[in-house]
């Protein structure tokens, strides 16, 4: 079995891969004018314009849900082993996987709110509805579904509740057994009630996770100042293979920057994608920006401050890939989430692990929220009617996975789960480089009517775009409705 899935992940993350994701980032930059930096500022803003309705949720909500899957257990989990295989130098590749990447997320969060439907009263969507009306393949749309429901209902929360359960028995001494217990009666209390219950959830644990994180990788950051310079020089001279002492791990700065950057913010994954059709919108465009803003708070805030804490305080190994190690600052302590916690005892030493634990907690926690998400919307998506047998089945197989693998060793955990991540980028990556049009079209829209000084508003008709016309024609009529209302008043 461990040579089967070793196989299945090195197929899966070859070279060829890397360089697609790389390469697709980069055209899709281009080709949108680098979006990411033109639109900075009006991405924040965007966040709090426009609410909720009782078919979709707010803009913030769904950065929230998007924040929830990306911000998890690869910011603190992901960082070390990236670091541990490929020495500083990957940081670097997962900045610029999170740089061209945020083009990749705007792609297809635009496309995955013009290819929106509604269904039991909500809006969803997601790669599977954008390749199924856009490319206008069944059977490509079909194989998407299977994977992502496979990969978020069994593969990605296994990693999840794992990490959990082990974090909390070191730092309080709780059997994993308890922790899983817990963790499954949580998930059913708040998952099941569907999007807008996650992005009621999401939009409070999000933001107070992330900065009571960040503020603690800031007071270290802070008691280091003097050595930023050294250790952002150490970052890309390695990156570039300028550095003598990770000469070796030059391919593997590149790689695992680009795997643990994919695997972290999820650009280009298609799992984003699911939470920016849920959200209530007058143009597509808006809901594209805010999921581009998402992947910078991901990796260039939160990654990078995990990052800094392990490097700063130099508690972090480096394989050479034969067995052995390049650097040994910590020997006997296997890669994850025990590099931070030694990071924060240097000057925390009383409560590292227990704020690690909790932080990973909530990291994880809201990270399963958001797979249990997507492994629902696509089950919309393979589901004509309302079946709640097979919905509630779904459920209860979710809950036993994420119980067994609280239980579990983690030791294939990272293995299984980048199958997940791979299998599912590989097939939106595709998707999003032959359907990248509309988003081209719908962002030109966009433009022209901020021009002419309007609140943009979507009509696909308008510009060509086709399959696009139920959900939105409804919208149309509905603002025109309120228009109306307006000038009664």
């Amino acid at each position: 079995m461990e040579e089967i899935i070793k196989l299945l992940n090195d197929l899966i993350w070859s070279n060829v891969f890397i360089a697609l994701c790389l390469i697709a980032g980069l055209f899709f930059s281009i080709r949108t004018k680098f979006v990411q930096v033109r639109f900075f500022r009006h991405m924040i803003k965007l966040l709090f314009t426009e609410g909720s309705s009782d078919k979709g949720v707010s803009p913030f909500q769904a950065f929230s849900i998007a924040i929830a899957g990306r911000v998890g257990v690869g910011n603190i989990v992901g960082v070390a082993t990236a670091i541990a295989a490929g020495g500083p130098g990957a940081i670097f590749w997962m900045w610029m996987i999170a740089f061209l990447g945020s083009a990749s997320a705007f792609i297809e969060s635009t496309l995955a709110q013009i290819y929106k439907v509604e269904k039991n009263g909500q809006y969803c969507g997601g790669p599977a509805f954008y390749i199924e009306r856009g490319i206008k393949s069944k059977a490509f749309a079909l194989t998407f579904s299977i994977i992502t429901i496979i990969s978020c209902s069994l593969f990605l929360p296994s990693i999840q509740s794992n990490s959990i359960s082990i974090s909390i028995q070191h730092a309080f001494d709780i059997p994993q057994w308890i922790t899983g217990i817990f963790i499954c009666i949580f998930l059913a209390l708040t998952v099941f009630g569907g999007a807008k219950k996650i992005g009621r959830i999401a939009q409070v644990i999000v933001p107070f996770m992330a900065v009571a994180y960040i503020a603690m990788a800031i007071v270290i950051i802070g008691i280091n100042i003097q050595e930023v310079p050294h250790i952002f020089g150490l970052i890309f001279r390695s990156a570039f293979n300028m550095e003598a002492t990770f000469g070796g791990v030059f391919g593997a700065a590149i790689a695992m920057g680009v795997k643990r950057g994919i695997y972290s913010n999820e650009a280009g994954q298609g799992t984003a994608p699911h939470a920016a059709a849920a959200s209530e919108t007058s143009h597509p465009v808006k809901q594209g920006l805010v999921q581009a803003f998402s992947v910078y708070i991901d990796t260039l805030f939160v990654c990078t401050a995990t990052a800094l804490m392990i490097l700063f305080t130099n508690q972090y190994n480096v394989a050479d890939g034969m067995g052995g190690f390049i650097i040994e600052n910590i020997p006997g302590v296997e890669p994850g989430s025990e590099y931070t916690v030694n990071a924060i005892a240097t000057q925390f030493p009383l409560f590292a692990s227990k704020f690690v634990a909790i932080a990973l907690t909530f990291f994880a926690i809201t990270t399963t929220m958001s797979y249990i998400f997507i492994a629902e919307s696509n089950f919309e998506y393979l589901s004509k009617k309302k079946n709640l047998v097979l919905r509630w089945a779904m459920r209860l197989i979710i809950l036993v996975f994420v119980y067994y693998a609280s239980i579990s060793e983690p030791s294939k955990a990272w293995d299984i789960g980048d199958i997940g991540v791979g299998a599912m980028a590989w097939i939106n990556i595709i998707a999003i480089l032959l359907l990248y049009k509309p988003a081209l079209r719908a962002l030109n829209d966009y433009i022209k009517q901020r021009k002419e000084g309007k609140d943009p508003i979507f009509d696909p008709k308008e510009i060509g775009i086709e399959n696009a016309s139920e959900v939105w024609d409804k919208v149309i009529k509905e603002r025109e409705w309120q228009e109306k209302q307006k000038l009664r008043e």
